[in-house]
């Protein structure tokens, strides 16, 4: 196994774990700015009208596009396991 093919495997793992993690810190950062943006027209500084809508919109959002990440995730793997006797040999 050679170095390039190391790397190439890490930039596939990095990669999914953004497109699988990105829905939902988008959401949180979306949520997140809509809130500030309240907080910041109204003057309230309470620190849980940011943390229960974020943490509400993130549960949310895994429980619409879970199944999705789930099935990305093992392709992602099965890949990877189909690929082990090229780059053992």
């Amino acid at each position: 196994m050679t170095p390039e093919t190391v790397m190439e495997i890490g930039r596939q793992a990095i990669q999914t774990l953004l497109v699988i993690a990105a829905p939902i810190l988008l959401t949180a950062l979306a949520v997140g700015l809509v809130i500030s943006v309240f907080q910041a027209a109204t003057q309230i500084n309470e620190s849980t009208l940011q943390f229960v809508p974020k943490l509400i919109s993130m549960f949310v959002v895994l429980l619409l596009l879970g199944p999705w990440m789930l099935q990305y995730l093992v392709d992602f793997i099965q890949r990877l396991f189909n690929s082990i006797p090229q780059l053992i040999g």
